[in-house]
């Protein structure tokens, strides 16, 4: 009998722990479906339009993982935002460190920017911005002029702080394995 009342209590604690953990299951589902989402198309979607806008709108961190990087436009709404006190962050491909002096890494580099090489892939194909732990950018889209004006890309904004947690930790991750850019050396 007493044997059986451990038994009855140990059932009870695992029924209410597979409850607590459907629950869990179930809020990060509904999480997810309830997320503000936006979604552009190109060419000509108005996707470097719609990622100005957001960067615009950052008033603490970003953090950005690009393969390439190339509009000027974002560039530019990058530097506002820095001027505006955002802290920025950029890892990119190491395709970028193979770039002359006028690339992307050294560009941002010489703008105060950290930036950050992550050559631990066959390619670092991320085109992901965080910006102040809330909003994702992400998609097909790469950062350039031909992804807005000549590529068929896609780009999905999504408003909401679990799933910005979930790409910051990933672009944690990926910092933790890259190394600082270091600039071209000048010819003597």
């Amino acid at each position: 009998m007493k044997n059986r009342g451990i038994y009855t209590g140990l059932l009870l604690v695992a029924v209410l722990l597979i409850g607590i953990c459907a629950c869990e299951q179930q809020e990060r589902r509904q999480a997810v479906d309830r997320a503000a989402i936006r979604v552009c198309f190109s060419p000509g979607g108005g996707c470097t339009e719609a990622i100005v806008q957001e960067l615009n709108r950052a008033t603490s961190e970003i953090k950005v993982q690009a393969y390439s990087f190339t509009s000027r436009p974002i560039a530019r709404a990058l530097l506002d935002a820095r001027k505006r006190g955002v802290k920025i962050d950029v890892i990119l491909d190491k395709s970028n460190a193979e770039t002359t002096k006028y690339g992307t890494a050294n560009f941002m580099t010489n703008r105060g920017i950290p930036t950050f090489i992550d050559d631990q892939h066959a390619i670092a194909h991320n085109k992901v911005m965080v910006i102040d732990q809330q909003t994702v950018i992400t998609g097909s889209f790469n950062f350039t002029r031909a992804a807005e004006e000549k590529n068929a890309e896609n780009l999905l904004i999504i408003r909401d702080g679990a799933i910005a947690g979930l790409y910051l930790k990933n672009w944690e991750a990926h910092r933790a394995h890259s190394h600082a850019y270091q600039k071209p050396s000048e010819p003597s």
